[in-house]
C-alpha cells in the first residue's frame, strides 16, 4: 500500500486551550509537513480545496507550488480540486504550472465538493453540480492533451484554437475522482479509466464498499484494464492520533476530537460520530496504538482492496506533536501495512510510474492511456 498525507488546511482554535496560530504560520506548517513527509518516505502529499468554513485552502495550486520547490520526489496531489465551480482553462494553467515546478510529480483529484455553500458563492446552481463536473472534466482533459483546442459546451463560452500554457511536464497528469456519496462520480471515473478516491469519512463502511465495487464493475465494462483499477481511501474527519495504547490515545485525544466535532459547522462536511469512542469503534479515524491503527487500515483494505491510504494530522495540536505523530506512523504503521497489502500503484506495472518525475527526470512526453468518451448527460442525483 502507498500512503498519502492530506491537509485540507483547517484553521481552527485548539478546542481545549483556545490556541490559534496565525494564517501565515498555519500555511508554513503545511509546507514543512510536506518536506518532513518526503524525508520519512511517504508517497504523496495532498492539499484539499475549500471555499466555506474555517479553511485556508481556497488556493491549493499556490500551496502545492510552494511545496514543489521545497521537495524533490514526493508526489503532489489535490484532494480534491472542486472542478465543478472552476474554469477548466484556469485549472489547466494553474496545475500545469505546478506540474512543471515539480518536474512531473503532480496528480490531480477532482470532484464536485461536499459543501453546498460554494455554489452560490461562485454564482452556480447546485442542481447542475454533476453536469458541471462532467463537462468541465472533458474540457480539462482536451486542454491538457492537445493544442489549438476548439470547443463548445453548456456552461462556458466556446473556445477557438486555444493552447493553454504552460503545457504539462510530461503528458496529461493522472486524475483521481473523489467519491463520497454518489454513483455519479464513480461512473465518471470508470468511463475515463481513471482511479477512484473514496472519502471513507461520514458513512458506514458498507456504503463506501458499494461505491467501490460499482466502480470496479463499470471500469471493466468500459473496457479498461482491471489491473489499473486503483483505489484510494481517506481516514475520516477525525484524523490520526497514536499513543502506546488505545486507552491512552483516547484519553489524550478525546477532548480535542469531541471539541472539534462540536465546533465544526460546515454544511456537508460534518462528522456523524458523536464522541471519540464512537469514532474509534465505528468510524475511519486512525486513533489508537500503532497495532490497532495497523489492524484498522488492513480491515478497510480487506473490504475495499485499496492501494492508497490517506490520513490527516490533527492540526490544532502543537506542530511538534503533529510531526511526532507523522514520524511514529511512518516507523510503526506504514511498514506493517505495506508488508500485508502490496500494490502495483506507482510501480513498474503502473503506466503512470513511467511518467518522468522528480528533479533531473528526463524531459519529454510519455504515452498515457486513451480515455473512453464521456458525455455530459449524466443522471442527476441528490447532493
Amino acid at each position: 500500500m502507498k500512503f498519502q498525507v492530506l491537509d485540507i488546511v483547517p484553521h481552527q482554535r485548539h478546542p481545549v486551550t483556545g490556541a490559534l496560530v496565525s494564517a501565515a504560520e498555519r500555511l508554513h506548517q503545511v509546507v514543512e509537513t510536506a518536506v518532513r513527509a518526503e524525508e520519512l518516505g511517504y508517497d504523496s502529499f495532498s492539499v484539499g480545496e475549500r471555499h466555506a468554513g474555517n479553511f485556508l485552502s481556497s488556493s491549493p495550486a499556490t500551496i502545492l507550488a510552494a511545496i514543489a520547490v521545497r521537495t524533490t520526489t514526493i508526489r503532489l496531489h489535490t484532494g480534491v480540486t472542486v472542478l465543478s465551480i472552476l474554469d477548466p482553462v484556469r485549472v489547466a494553467e494553474d496545475y500545469a504550472t505546478v506540474d512543471q515546478l515539480s518536474r512531473g510529480r503532480l496528480e490531480v483529484g477532482i470532484g464536485k465538493g461536499n459543501e453546498v455553500a460554494q455554489y452560490p458563492l461562485f454564482g452556480l446552481d447546485l442542481a447542475d453540480q454533476w453536469e458541471l463536473l462532467a463537462e468541465k472534466y472533458a474540457l480539462l482533459r482536451r486542454l491538457w492533451a492537445g493544442e489549438r483546442v476548439s470547443w463548445s459546451g453548456r456552461f462556458r463560452p466556446p473556445l477557438e484554437e486555444v493552447t493553454t500554457l504552460p503545457r504539462p511536464y510530461a503528458g496529461t497528469p493522472r486524475v483521481w475522482h473523489g467519491s463520497a456519496t454518489s454513483l455519479t462520480s464513480v461512473e465518471l471515473a470508470a468511463r475515463w479509466g481513471d482511479p477512484l478516491f473514496s472519502a471513507n469519512a461520514i458513512q458506514p463502511r458498507h456504503n463506501y464498499q458499494v461505491l467501490i465495487d460499482h466502480y470496479r464493475r463499470q471500469h471493466t465494462a468500459h473496457g479498461h484494464n482491471p489491473a489499473h483499477q486503483y483505489v484510494g481511501a481517506g481516514a475520516g474527519a477525525g484524523g490520526i492520533f497514536l499513543a502506546d495504547t488505545t486507552q491512552e490515545a483516547r484519553k489524550q485525544f478525546g477532548p480535542v476530537y469531541e471539541g472539534l466535532t462540536r465546533a465544526r459547522n460546515v454544511p456537508g462536511n460534518n462528522s456523524p460520530f458523536r464522541d471519540i469512542d464512537h469514532a474509534i469503534a465505528e468510524g475511519p479515524s486512525l486513533v489508537g496504538s500503532p497495532q490497532q491503527v495497523t489492524d484498522k487500515i488492513l480491515s478497510y483494505h480487506q473490504a475495499y482492496g485499496h492501494d492508497l491510504q490517506a490520513f490527516s494530522l490533527p492540526t490544532t495540536l502543537p506542530f511538534q506533536k503533529q510531526l511526532e505523530i507523522l514520524e511514529r506512523f511512518a516507523l510503526e504503521v506504514v511498514p506493517a501495512v505495506r508488508a500485508e497489502a502490496p500494490t502495483t500503484l506507482w510501480e513498474d506495472e503502473d503506466p503512470w510510474a513511467r511518467r518522468p518525475r522528480g528533479v533531473g527526470a528526463a524531459e519529454g512526453l510519455v504515452p498515457v492511456p486513451s480515455p473512453a468518451p464521456v458525455t455530459t448527460s449524466i443522471p442527476q442525483e441528490r447532493p
